[in-house]
Formats: structure tokens, sequence, C-alpha cells
């Protein structure tokens, strides 16, 4: 069926619907015959092809190639194949923990998804109800307003003024002006897509108006499921410290393979020094130190640490009402420098409340109030459903015993002007009872008046004066300056029904009827929260639509600002050149009665002045400044669907204190990722220095396989627990990070040269001891106690490391966090390794030398010495620092 073609009437018969919509039978019905309102997702990589591109790295690689000829070599020789099975062992391990990693990340991504999931208003047994867009099923009727994405195709049933955006199927930049009647061939054989006036489509955003249709098809039949019928579109997006990571990794990849082809070819050419020549245990055991080598350079679990750690930040954050929809967002959360907020809803409840009316009869102007909105009333919960303002009027009526409900059977709405942002302000027009047609005209005070002509007293309208004017205005400031949001209401009575329904011809000749005052409590926690915000060098800004003497009360009240001079409106924003207020945009701390375009221009001004700008808004014409913004924030309630797609964060609970709470959380992602990868670095730059020095002295202080055990058991699982540390309780008291530091900021290079010097001699002065303790002689050489005691060592002062690593800076014995994660890998590393040296059939695997409880105990307590040493390093590092 082309139901741009067929009548309302047959489009319902059809769908076997009506204009009230399904039941819930039906609808679960339908919904298990067509499935889902989803596009058909990619084909997803299977285990086994993740497997063997986790196998793909090219340090693994090297590693399997050494297995091979280890494997080789002990086969012609007759020799034990340990060193083939320790390898394989690990590499596999490695390989699937990559696996599973990314499947964790994948699959926080999709709760995340799933938390996010697009929402619609839908006609369900007779009730207007908000469902998860992808349950709607073909017969459901939608309820449309300005800012919604529209969920699937339908056939419009009921339109006022809707505009639709549908540039994303027909390419056209223009909205749509939609319609309900028959479109007209004109002698054509069909209506091209672009020209169904009638249709909605899946994919559009409406921009103007409102409307209901019946959804004729979901999913993969609708235009946009056409299109994307073999679409994938899921792409991996990499983070700037991702790539800077992936960078360092082909540095030290391209390092170590230079180091590599050099040391080998200094075991060769020693090699044919000798009376023996080279020969194919020299090329094998030449090699193997070349691979042990790379295997201590490269920090193998990078990569997937910072990505878990990034996943596991993001599922908490989403925990605390903060939903990423980018991880970009969380590295740049840490810089923020300027928070843009709205005022209703986030820095206060969004519970509006009528508390005061300046009318001479205030029935009829909470009349007006009631029919010139949107809101309806529950019919159970007896609470007003919709836009907040209007749910405030809609409930004041029902207190004063006029029911929503039966004021619109009274009084029949038959045309209407929406309202709009620019002219701020709605009409309606009525038809009573009695057949007299009545409009009620409700918005801003000051545009309203403007519209005037006469007023009511005792019952008749009589010309407006200025003097009435001006005491109109003393009492709508008399009640912005307690913080109450004011609304004036006029009406204007015809003979007949109006010719159109344009603002432009509606709204004038007004009477005027009366304001209404409300207001919105401000948030308890969002004191605190700004508060807070101060002490971390983050500025917060109030952008709002209300009065300039609400905003100033609201953000005195809060601390944003302390003086009504640093408010500004944005009549005032619109007389000052670009240069001007960019030279003043320090001074201001509240914009009022700003229009969209006003919000780009204020993180234009921001971020010209080098500062790191979050961006808050939920109406559609909101998001070119969210998108703008460094920091696009959505709201997740009053949100329209337009802007939580430009957004790199939605607020699930649209408030302030939520921001900051991300703020910290970013913090503490970031520093806790930097931890991690100083941790890592650290540690295998101390690896690379015992083997490069061992090899040039001319012994053997660590095979390969010892090295990748210690990878695995004592760099990955701490490094991931680091990942998990709680923040330093200063962590919001201090400065946002730069954006363009390098990783190694704030001294970390020179930190992890040292450290890993530190842990280098450390290492090889336990292999001295331990050959000493053999042998009695101090020198080094080839020692099986001393592999022993410097594996023992090496593996566990990087678990000690670790516990210096909670603060880089900050004293370990003063901490009042635990983290139980980094104890409990303390524990299980310290028992594994353990079991290397003193389980027989793994010591033989792995070719140690059973040591005795002194040898045991040396090596123990060197490793200990990590932390004293850093203990003492840090201290004149904070010494410094002052």
């Amino acid at each position: 069926m082309k139901e741009y073609l067929t009548s309302v009437e047959d489009v319902l018969k059809e769908q076997n619907s009506s204009p009230d919509g399904l039941t819930s039978g039906d609808a679960a019905g339908r919904l298990e015959k067509f499935g889902r309102n989803k596009l058909k997702e990619g084909k997803k990589t299977s285990l086994v092809k993740r497997f063997l591109e986790e196998l793909a790295d090219p340090m693994i690689i090297i590693l399997i190639v050494a297995a091979v000829i280890s494997g080789i070599t002990a086969f012609y020789e007759g020799e034990s194949f340990a060193d083939v099975i320790i390898i394989m062992f690990v590499v596999i391990i490695n390989a699937v923990l990559g696996v599973v990693q990314e499947s964790k990340a994948e699959a926080a991504i999709a709760a995340l998804q799933e938390i996010a999931a697009a929402t619609s208003k839908v006609l369900r047994d007779g009730k207007i109800v908000t469902l998860k867009s992808e349950d709607l099923v073909p017969g459901d009727v939608v309820v449309l307003e300005a800012g919604d994405s529209v969920p699937a195709d339908g056939r419009i049933i009921e339109c006022a003024s809707m505009k639709i955006e549908e540039a994303a199927l027909t390419g056209e930049s223009v909205p749509v002006n939609k319609i309900v009647s028959l479109l007209n061939l004109e002698g054509e054989k069909d209506v091209p897509l672009g020209d169904r006036k009638n249709m909605i489509y899946m994919g559009s955003t409406v921009v103007y108006g409102r409307g209901k249709a019946v959804i004729t098809g979901t999913g993969m039949n609708t235009e946009m499921g056409k299109i994307a019928d073999a679409l994938s579109q899921a792409k991996d997006e990499e983070t700037p410290l991702q790539i800077k990571l992936n960078q360092l990794s082909k540095i030290l990849t391209v390092l170590v393979v230079g180091i590599c082809a050099v040391i080998f070819a200094v075991g060769l050419f020693r090699a044919n020094m000798t009376p023996e020549g080279i020969t194919g245990d020299t090329i094998l055991s030449t090699f193997m130190v070349a691979v042990s080598l790379a295997v201590a350079a490269i920090p193998e679990g990078l990569a997937a640490v910072v990505t878990i750690v990034l996943s596991i930040g993001v599922t908490n954050m989403s925990k605390r009402n903060a939903i990423i929809r980018k991880l970009t967002a969380v590295e740049t959360l840490g810089c923020t420098q300027i928070i843009c907020s709205d005022k209703t809803g986030t820095l206060t409840q969004n519970k509006m409340t009528v508390v005061d009316h300046v009318a001479g009869d205030e029935e009829a102007l909470v009349l007006a109030m009631a029919l010139c909105s949107d809101a309806e009333l529950d019919p159970d919960s007896h609470d007003a459903v919709g836009e907040p303002t209007e749910c405030a009027l809609v409930n004041d009526a029902y207190k004063h015993g006029m029911a929503k409900n039966d004021l619109k059977a009274r009084y029949v709405r038959v045309a209407e002007a929406p309202f709009d942002s620019m002219r701020k302000m709605m009409s309606t027009v009525h038809q009573t009872e009695g057949g007299q047609i009545v409009q009620f005209t409700k918005g801003a005070p000051d545009e309203v008046l403007k519209r005037c002509t006469r007023v009511m007293e005792g019952g008749q309208a009589v010309p407006m004066t200025d003097e009435i004017r001006a005491a109109i205005l003393k009492s709508n400031k008399s009640m912005a300056d307690r913080a109450l949001r004011v609304l004036c209401a006029a009406k204007r009575d015809w003979n007949a029904l109006p010719e159109n329904s344009d603002p432009e011809f509606l709204e004038q000749d007004l009477i005027y009827l009366g304001l209404s005052g409300m207001i919105d409590p401000v948030r308890p926690e969002v004191k605190a929260a700004i508060v807070e915000c101060r002490q971390a060098g983050i500025r917060p800004i109030m952008i709002t639509g209300d009065h300039k003497d609400t905003a100033v009360a609201i953000a005195m009240e809060l601390g944003i600002i302390t003086d009504a001079s640093q408010a500004i409106t944005g009549a005032q924003l619109n007389d000052m050149g670009d240069e001007e207020f960019n030279r003043n945009i320090e001074h201001y701390g509240v914009y009022a009665r700003v229009q969209p375009e006003h919000k780009v221009r204020i993180v234009t001004g921001w971020k010209s002045k080098g500062k790191i700008t979050a961006m808050t808004g939920d109406g559609v014409n909101d998001a070119p400044s969210i998108k703008s913004a460094d920091i696009g924030v959505g709201m997740g309630i009053t949100g329209t669907d337009v802007t939580k797609n430009v957004a790199d964060m939605v607020l699930a609970d649209d408030n302030f204190a939520t921001i900051v709470s991300a703020v910290e959380e970013g913090r503490r992602i970031y520093a806790n990722i930097r931890k991690a990868i100083q941790f890592l670095l650290a540690s295998n730059l101390a690896e690379v220095l015992a083997i490069f020095f061992a090899t040039l002295i001319g012994f053997t202080i660590l095979e390969p396989v010892h090295l990748l055990w210690i990878n695995l058991i004592t760099d990955c699982f701490p490094a991931l627990a680091l990942g998990l540390e709680q923040s330093e309780p200063d962590i919001m008291k201090r400065a946002p990070r730069d954006p363009k530091e390098g990783i190694f900021a704030g001294g970390m290079g020179f930190d992890v040269f040292f450290q890993g010097a530190i842990v280098t001699v450390l290492v090889m002065v336990s292999y001295l001891l331990g050959h000493y303790i053999e042998s009695g002689v101090w020198e080094f050489v080839n020692s099986p106690d001393g592999t022993t005691m410097a594996f023992l060592t090496l593996s566990m002062v990087e678990i000690f490391h670790s516990l210096n690593m909670r603060s880089r800076r900050g004293s370990l014995f003063k901490m009042t966090t635990h983290n139980h994660f980094l104890f409990g890998a303390m524990v299980v590393s310290l028992i594994l390794t353990t079991a290397v040296i003193e389980v027989p059939f793994l010591a033989a695997a792995f070719e140690f030398t059973p040591i005795d409880l002194n040898e045991y105990a040396v090596a123990l307590g060197l490793a200990v010495l990590i932390i004293p040493i850093m203990e003492i390093v840090k201290f004149f590092q904070r010494k410094l620092g002052k």
C-alpha cells in the first residue's frame, strides 16, 4: 500500500489500528511478528577471528617464531620441550585475555547503548506512554513534538504546523511542511520521497510544531532500512590517549627491533671469534637473548589496560547517571575549565509550581493558562504530563477546581500557533459549547504586553494605558525579584473562526488577563557542586531563557555570581561586537533571555580564550552549541533526541551535580591511566636494562620465559588494579589538566627512567648476592641461584612498586583509601611466583634452582626496599614541588 496516496481512515483500517493507538496485547503480538524496530547490525567478529587477531601482534609473532625454533632444536637434540610449552602457554593465555577484555568492553558499550536507547511517546491503551523506540510496531500511533527524532515510517493523522528535517533521506536541507490530507499525483505515476508531505520517515527530525502519525513500517521495512540493508556503520574510535600510546608502542617496537638486531649481531660476532665458531646452538642462544630483550621492552598489556580502564570508568559513570557516548569525552572531562549550564532542571529541580497570581479575574487567568498549553492531566494520578512550565499551569488549574480534561471538552481547540523561542509565546483558538470563538495567548510578559491594546477591569475590556502597563511591568519585576518565573496571559474574541493561524495574524489587539508566577526550587546538591567546581579551578556559567532578575536571584543563591553586574541579556549580547565580548567574557557569569544562537557565541568566546568548555542543552536548537563545545552535554530527561545524538555525554538525571561528579571521574580515570602507564614503562625499562647490562657483561640474568611470566603476572594485573584506584582526596582541588600536555608531562618521563634504574640496581644486586651465596665469589657469571633470586626480586619489586604508584607524589602511609584489587593482585602474584620457584616440576620447567629460606628472604627483602626508597624520593619531590 502507498500510504501517502491513501486516506487516514483507510491506512488505519489497513494497519488494524485507530486514532487512539493499539492495546498492549495487540502491540505485544505484533512485536513478535514484525520484530524490533531496529536496523540490521553488521556481522560481529567471531571469537576465532578475534583470537587470531590477538596472535597477529608483531611481538607475539616473534615469540611464536622463538618457540618454533626452540621446538625444532629440542626435537633434534632430544632435549626438554619445557621452553616451547611455557612460551606457547603464555602466548595463548595472553591472546585469551585479550579476547575476554575486548568482549567485556563490548558488553559495557552495549549496556551503555541500552541505557541511552532512544524513546518515543506512543498511544497505548488510549494513554500517552513513553517507550523505547525499538519496541514500536506497525499500527502504533506516535506523538511528535519539536526536537523529536522520527522513530519509524508512518502516515500523519494529525498535524499542527509540523515541519520535519529530512536531509538524511532526501538531501534537502530545508524542513518540509507536513500535512494530513491526500497528495495529488498531478499526472505523475508516483510521488518522490521528498514530496510525500503526509508521511514521516525514520531518521528525520521534527523541528517545529507537533503531530501524530500511525506507524506503517518499522526496522528494515522503513525507507532508512532500505538504504541501510547491508549497513554496518560501527567503527572503533580511538581516543587521543590511545593514539599517543599506539605511537609510543610503534617507537618502542622500532627501538627494540633495532637493539635486538645489534645484540644478535654482536653475539654472532663474539661466537665467530671463538674456536668453535658459529653453531646452531650459538645462533639459537643469541636469538633467544635478543627475544628476551624484545619481551622485556614491550609493555604488551598497555593498550588492553587503557581500554579496560576507560571501559570500566565509562560504566561507573553510567551508574552515576552520566552516560558517556564518546570515549574521547572521558579524557576531555578531566581538562574541563568552564561549565555552561542551563538553569531549569539542571541547577533546579524542574518541578515548577505556580505560587502567585496578579489578575483582576484570577479564575479567567488560570483558565487561559491551562487551555493555552499542551500539557495534559493524567486521569489516574491527577498530575500533569508534559513540559514542566505548562505542567505547573495545568496543575494550578486543577487546584482551582478546573481539570484540563473537562476544560478541553468545554473549550475545543480548533487552531493554534505553537510556541516559538524567537517570539516567546504561543496561542490557541477554542470553540465553546455555545459556539463562541476565543483565543488565548501566553508567553513572556514583555513580549505579550507589546501586543495588548486592552485590559480586563471589572469584567470589561478597557484601553491599555501607559500607567496600567507600567503597573503590570512593576508587578512582573516584583515577582521576578523573588526568583519567580512569570508568564503573561491574554485573550482575543473572534466572531468567526480565524481565516489562518499564522502568529502574525493571531497575536495582535490582545486583551491582557494577568500574570502567573512560578518557582523551580534549586536542587539541594547543586550548592555543594558549585563549591567543588570553584575548588577544582572550574568556573560555572548559567545560561537561561528566563528573565534576568530571576536568573540573578538563583545564581546569587548558588554562588555562581556575587553581583548583578555579572549578568548579561541576549539583547545586550547582540549589541556587543565579538572583540568587545571576548575581551569582557570573563566578567559574565549569567546569561539571561538568550537565544540558541547566543550559546554558540558563548562557547566560541571561551574557546578563543583557550578554555576547555562544557555546554549543556536540551532543545533541538541547542544542538549547534553542544556540538561546538569541547564537551557537549545533553539532558536525558528533558532533552530531545537530536540533542542527545550530538552530545558527548548525556545526563540521565539532568543534574548539574552529575556533571561535576563526571569531571571528578574523568580526572580519576586519566590519573589512574597515567599511574598504570608509568608503572608498566618503569617495570619494562628495568627488565630491558637488566637484560642489556647482563648481555654486555657476558652472562644470562633471565630467560625469555621468565620475562613472559613476569609481564603476564606482575605487570598486567597490578596495572589493571591501579586503574581501579579511588580518587585521591585532593583530585578536585587541583587545577584542570592542560589538554595539550603529553604522556610524560609533569616529570613522568624522569620518574619512569629513575624508577626503572632503581629496580635494575636491586635486581642486579639480587643476582650478585645469589651467586655469592652459592659460590662465595663476588662476580657476574652464569649462576642458577642468581637467576632464581633475580627472578623473585624482579617479580616482587614490581608488585611492591605498584603500591608506590597508588599516588605519584603522595606518601603511601598517609593514604586513607584502600585498593582491595591491588592487594589481591599482590597476594596472588606472591603465591604464584613462589610456586614457580619451589614446586619441583614448575621449577624444572622454568629451569630454576631451589633456593633456601635465607636466599628467599634476601631476594624478597631487596624487593621491599623499593617502598622506602620511593618514599624518600617522593618526599623530596613534594618539597621541590612546593
